[in-house]
This record gives C-alpha cells, sequence and structure tokens, in this order.
C-alpha cells in the first residue's frame, strides 16, 4: 500500500514487530537514525538505540556506493521477520527508505503524538528509484501568510510522499514574508495590508480586515535544517521584477513612480507596479538576495519573473533610456534584461537561476532551469530554447484550481469566469506525463522535474490549504516518481493512505 508505489515489491508470510530490542545499525548514515527515531520513537516509546553490529531485530540502514543501480536517491528495502535492511548509495535513498517503511506500518505510525499500535510488519522486498530528480510542491505564502508550524507540517507531507523541494513562494504583491536586515521597512510595512478581498475577485468585495505576518530569518534557518534532516529542500522565490508592490509600498524609490506611492495591495490577480530599472534598483535587489543567499543554502534560488505587465515601463522616460542604452527592442525586453543583472549575482554566488517560463526567449541565462507553467506546450518551447524545465503547467498541476465542479466545494480561483479545462480532478492529475511527445530523446531527458502549485488567494488558512493539497498531492507524488500505473489500483492504496492523513490530524477532501 506504499504511495509513492515502488519500482518493484514482492511480500512473503510471517511478519517483523518492532519491540522494545529492536535497535538501529547505521554506521554510515547516523543522520538517517536520527530521523527514523525521530518519526518512531515519539508514537511507539520504544527508544529504537544505536546498535553496534547487524544482528538479530535491529534495523539496518546501509550506504553502498557500488549500488549505482539505484541511483542518487534508490534504495532497496528488506524486511524479513528477523529484521529490516535498508541499501542506497548515499542518505538520500536511505531517508526514502525510513519513509517507505514507516508506510508499512500500522497507520498509527502517522499520529502526533502516543499510539497503541501493534507495530508489526509483513515481510517485503521493495527496490525504488524515482524518475525525475526534482519533485516539488510551491506553495505560495504571500497573499496569506500562513504559520512557520504548518510549513513543517508540509515538509512532513512532502517527506511522506518522497518528494525533495518544496518551492516558498515569499514575496507577492499582497505581502513580503522574508526578513531582510538591511531593508526593515519591507516588513514593517510590506508585510501588512489593511484588507483582502471578500467573496471571489471579481465580486470586488473588501473584508476590511488587516492582515499580515513574516518570517524572521531565524524561524527560517530552523525550517530549512528541519526540512533538510528529511531529505526536502527548500528553494525560495523572490518574485521580480513584476508582483512587487508591497516592495515598492516599503520603498517607493523602487517603483516607477515614487511620488505617488502605492499600499500594499488589497485586491488579487496582476498588479500593473513593477520595478524601475535604475542601477540602485538592481544594486536593492542584490541586497535581499544576499540575505537570502545566506539563510537558504539551496543550490536553486527562484527568480519569478512572471506576469510581467509592461504598462509603467512604456509610460517611462527612464525606461525609455534603458532600452536605447543597453541596444534593447521595446518594452518588452526588459524583462529579460532584469532578469539577467540578478541572475548573473545568483550565479557568481555558485547558484542556479530558476525562472517561469515567460522567460523563454528572452536570452535567459543558459544555465536557468524553466518553470512551465502556462500550459504543457511551454515544455517543449522551455528544452527547444536550450533549457532544463520542471513541469508545472496549470492545467494539470494547480491544486489552487478546485477538484470538481460539483456543488459544495470551496470557492476556488477557477470560480466566476469562464473555464476551459474543467476541474483538475484527482484523475486528470494522475494521468498527466510530463515529456512533450513527439521530441527528440536528447531535448525530453532535459525534463527534469514535476512539480504542483499551491497558490493560496482562496486558501486563507492551513485547513483550507490542506483540503485543495490532499489527496491530490500523492498523485502528483506518483507522477513525479514516475510510478503512475492503472488508477483503479492507486485508488485502493490511497483508500489506505487517506487514513494516515487521519491518523496525522489533516485535513483533505474526501474521496469520491
Amino acid at each position: 500500500m506504499l504511495i509513492p508505489r515502488p519500482v518493484s515489491i514482492s511480500d512473503s508470510a510471517g511478519s517483523f514487530a518492532l519491540t522494545p530490542a529492536t535497535a538501529i545499525h547505521a554506521p554510515d548514515a547516523p543522520e538517517v537514525a536520527a530521523l527514523l527515531r525521530e518519526l518512531l520513537t515519539p508514537v511507539t516509546g520504544l527508544p529504537l538505540p544505536d546498535a553496534a553490529e547487524h544482528g538479530p531485530h535491529t534495523i539496518a540502514l546501509h550506504v553502498d556506493p557500488g549500488a549505482t543501480d539505484l541511483g542518487a536517491e534508490g534504495y532497496r528495502l528488506d524486511v524479513a521477520r528477523t529484521g529490516v535492511t535498508a541499501v542506497a548509495t548515499g542518505p538520500a535513498g536511505l531517508r526514502w527508505a525510513v519513509q517507505a517503511f514507516r508506510q508499512l506500518l500500522p497507520v498509527a505510525a502517522f499520529a502526533r503524538g502516543p499510539a497503541d499500535a501493534a507495530w508489526t510488519v509483513t515481510p517485503v522486498s521493495v527496490v525504488d528509484t524515482p524518475r525525475y530528480p526534482w519533485r516539488g510542491l510551491l506553495l505560495d505564502v504571500g497573499r496569506w501568510h500562513k504559520p512557520v508550524a504548518w510549513l513543517r507540517t508540509v515538509v512532513d507531507l512532502l517527506a511522506m510522499h518522497r518528494m525533495n523541494v518544496l518551492h516558498l513562494h515569499l514575496t507577492e504583491d499582497q505581502g513580503w514574508r522574508f526578513e531582510v536586515r538591511k531593508y526593515p521597512r519591507l516588513t514593517e510595512v510590506g508585510a501588512f495590508r489593511r484588507a483582502s478581498p471578500a467573496g471571489h475577485e471579481t465580486d470586488n468585495a473588501s473584508d476590511d480586515t488587516p492582515h499580515g505576518g513574516f518570517y524572521t530569518q531565524d524561524e527560517l534557518r530552523d525550517l530549512v535544517a528541519y526540512a533538510a534532516r528529511r531529505g526536502v529542500t527548500i528553494v525560495p522565490e523572490i518574485d521580480l521584477p513584476g508582483h512587487m508592490q508591497a516592495a515598492i509600498a516599503a520603498y517607493p524609490r523602487l517603483g516607477n513612480d515614487p511620488e505617488n506611492p502605492p499600499e500594499v495591495w488589497t485586491r488579487f490577480g496582476v498588479s500593473t507596479r513593477v520595478l524601475n530599472v535604475a542601477d540602485e534598483t538592481v544594486a536593492f535587489v542584490k541586497d535581499v538576495l544576499d540575505e537570502l543567499m545566506d539563510v537558504f543554502p539551496s543550490p536553486w534560488i527562484h527568480l519569478g519573473g512572471d506576469e510581467v505587465p509592461l504598462d509603467e515601463w512604456q509610460a517611462s522616460p527612464e525606461a525609455a533610456r534603458r532600452i536605447a542604452a543597453e541596444g534593447l527592442d521595446g518594452a518588452g525586453d526588459l524583462l529579460g534584461w532584469w532578469i539577467r543583472q540578478v541572475a548573473a549575482h545568483v550565479t557568481a554566488a555558485g547558484r542556479r537561476p530558476v525562472l517561469w517560463d515567460e522567460l523563454v526567449g528572452q536570452s535567459a541565462p543558459a544555465d536557468a532551469i524553466v518553470m512551465a507553467w502556462r500550459g504543457h506546450d511551454r515544455i517543449a518551447d522551455g528544452l527547444r530554447d536550450g533549457h532544463d524545465v520542471i513541469a508545472t503547467p496549470h492545467e494539470h498541476l494547480y491544486l489552487n484550481y478546485p477538484a470538481s465542479d460539483a456543488p459544495g466545494e470551496p470557492l476556488s480561483i477557477r470560480d466566476g469566469y469562464p473555464d476551459p479545462h474543467g476541474p483538475t480532478t484527482l484523475d486528470s492529475v494522475y494521468a498527466y506525463r510530463a515529456e512533450p511527445a513527439g521530441l527528440p530523446q536528447e531535448l525530453a531527458s532535459r525534463v527534469v522535474g514535476v512539480q504542483a502549485n499551491m497558490w493560496c488567494e482562496y486558501a486563507p488558512t492551513a485547513e483550507r490549504a490542506e483540503y485543495d493539497l490532499l489527496p491530490r498531492l500523492a498523485a502528483v507524488a506518483e507522477v513525479a516518481w514516475g510510478a503512475t500505473t492503472d488508477p483503479a489500483a492507486f485508488r485502493t492504496r490511497l483508500a489506505t493512505h487517506v487514513r494516515r492523513f487521519d491518523a496525522a490530524g489533516l485535513t483533505y477532501r474526501p474521496l469520491d
């Protein structure tokens, strides 16, 4: 009943039981042994001490660099009546073996506190490797601030599903959530708005209720460490040069009309307020990125680049001078110019930029990874433009879209205007395949990941966000692991899987 489904699995008779005598032998991976205790000791009450050798009643975690067939994240897991053995080429694979073993236990293993259960496992042999190295979820905390404790819950959900990236969208027109010590007004002013939309954005109504919040750098460092123990990398995003109204409200000199600064936006949608093209503004952003990269050790830094209206640049004499000085072909080229300035800064720091697909054809840096979001066809466009691509097309993998068009579904971003695609159902997510048809293998092989996006315009609370995420995130996990097969068999496994959500106290949309 594992999710994602492993490459191969077979079982046999009998059972293995966790008892007070069970110990962990992991001389090459003490951090993974510590994770196993962190996950199981609070719920089982068992100490699971270190064992000096691999003997009866032990859980043995072995690093074998020669097991090259498993790749960087694959694992072999053998549960016998006398003990458990997991093998991988490094800690990454062993962490996924631990998560698979946890799913083999009774569902009470996912409880948030002590649970009473028979901690037995049917003997089983598993061989497993993921298809994509990037298996991610974007979480938008810019529209609605979410408690940092709940971000840990999201990390746990990802690790449970053997997903390895949390893409944290930290800035928006409606709120700036990342503490920048050099520029304190970004959070003193930019993290708070006086109101939010009431009902759907198209209703043009306000709740007249202030909202705000941000994360300190220390809180985020703790979150990064928590995620790293579970094999999850947090990739931060500072979205620019659009979606920056909150920053411009805090520091009007960043905008194109500093004499008439905006407030932190109280609407949803796409603001026309964008960063100006002054050298001082580029330097400001680089300062922000320096602090961001100090907090987040991620190899990847997301620079945004989506939904940048040209209105202000087209009306700006300063933008016209920049276009002429750089030899650009109009205001539309300023997006590529902006991104190249900051991408070079990120690259010089030893990180790799990630960009939305608006940068395809904008002379984006060759090493930039493109996230194809505006449609499945944008994957092929990004590949032909020479980039590695992460598939996250909105019509297949946006989990903020409704899961059904039946009456009773909660308010959603797709309500209120024509929808040519219909709801993003559990079955449609499960049926998604990332590689575009008809491309040569050398291009198709540069699809390096699959990611679901959870935008939060209509998910103001953690509970509502969980309802949108679950159980569709389980389908995304199988797509990203490359494990999709018979949808009916998936639903059979999912019927057990949602009981794990129950044990963990999570909110989810009931299975149809």
